[in-house]
């Protein structure tokens, strides 16, 4: 019988009750779309660093897994690990960020192509000249540029050379000795990566090459890509923690406002149910689940919204944004917004039930 009258009373108001499950749904695809965004482009990292084919990086002193460090490596030492008989290649490269989250990246080629085993070209190909770019399909797509189209970056053209799949390394790279020239960095690397003879004796390599080279940040792929995660991007990490506070805020004012209106709508309506004999606790009940059930229907909404936002980012923005869906957020995003929801009903739902049943039945 009170669902029933739950239902009714919420299929009376359906303008009130549709943008009360809207802006619910909306709060729901704010949390998810940002942990969906932060997921997505570490995972993207994470994909795009397994891409190059090594098995150990090397970072400069003082650099960081997560930061574009500056080009703070002697290009040297390339040749003081080629000498080492465990490992089988090594490259480097200069990454050179770019305005927005973007960086564009210089390479040597042929070594890279040795190591990884080269792009996989969707139209042109390699450089043919100092001036010329390789971009991935994402770049492409969201700059709308073709094979021989012109790149402006770095203040100046560059010709697209090739388009090539994404996954490996960074979505738009130049040749190495270019990019050192241009910013300064000639015979200097941002980070170098090693091939080893076998891939099974990292570990020993890794703690060889942390005692010969003290200072110097030195990963297997397998520790490299583990420190990919929120917990390493304090900035992330707050940024998501206040996103949700905001989104438990617009779901408590949101609620507030539906409920209390909805309460001096039905004053009348309560009066009459005091009136037969319904208890306070009778009323709040009634209230406080048309409350949940707004909230778990905004829930799903939001939940369905956020396959929307993922279409819209990988269709428009694909090379400066990356948007996972994040199933395991979903109950906690749902429950974050069922608790606004109710916070919000408790004082419409005190006031309702404390009406004088012979006053709400002369409201007017």
């Amino acid at each position: 019988m009170v669902n029933k009258l739950v239902f009714e009373n919420l299929k009376h108001r359906p303008v009130r009750t549709l943008l009360s499950v809207i802006a619910v749904g909306v709060q729901v695809t704010m949390m998810l779309t940002l942990v969906g965004l932060s997921d997505g482009m570490l995972q993207d990292s994470v994909k795009r660093a397994r891409g190059v084919g090594a098995d150990v990086w090397v970072k400069p002193p003082g650099s960081s897994v997560m930061s574009f460090s500056a080009a703070g490596m002697p290009e040297a030492l390339l040749a003081y690990f080629l000498k080492m008989p465990e490992i089988d290649n090594a490259t480097g490269n200069v990454v050179q960020p770019l305005p927005g989250v973007n960086t564009v990246t210089g390479i040597d080629l042929e070594r890279f192509n040795q190591i990884s085993g080269g792009f996989r070209y969707l139209s042109g190909g390699p450089f043919r000249g100092p001036d010329d770019i390789i971009v991935d399909q994402y770049y492409a797509r969201q700059n709308k540029v073709s094979v021989g189209d012109a790149v402006n970056i770095l203040n100046r053209p560059w010709r697209v050379s090739g388009i090539v799949e994404p996954g490996k390394l960074a979505r738009m790279v130049i040749p190495l000795r270019t990019l050192q020239d241009l910013t300064g960095n000639t015979g200097k690397l941002s980070q170098i990566f090693l091939k080893l003879r076998d891939p099974s004796k990292v570990e020993a390599v890794v703690t060889s090459l942390k005692e010969k080279l003290p200072g110097y940040q030195i990963y297997s792929i397998e520790q490299f890509t583990s420190l990919f995660s929120v917990e390493n991007v304090p900035a992330l990490k707050a940024f998501i923690n206040v996103v949700i506070g905001l989104s438990v805020v617009v779901g408590f004012l949101v609620v507030f406002l539906s409920m209390y209106t909805a309460v001096l709508e039905r004053t009348r309506e309560i009066g009459v149910m005091k009136a037969l004999g319904a208890s306070p606790v009778y009323i709040l009940n009634i209230l406080f689940r048309e409350t949940a059930l707004l909230a778990i229907i905004g829930s799903v909404v939001g939940i369905l919204f956020t396959y929307g936002t993922r279409w819209a980012i990988m269709s428009f923005v694909p090379a400066s944004l990356t948007q996972v869906i994040v199933p395991h957020w979903w109950p906690i995003s749902s429950a974050i917004a069922v608790c606004g929801a109710m916070l919000g009903a408790i004082y419409p739902g005190l006031k309702a039930a404390r009406q004088d049943a012979i006053e709400a039945l002369a409201y007017e």
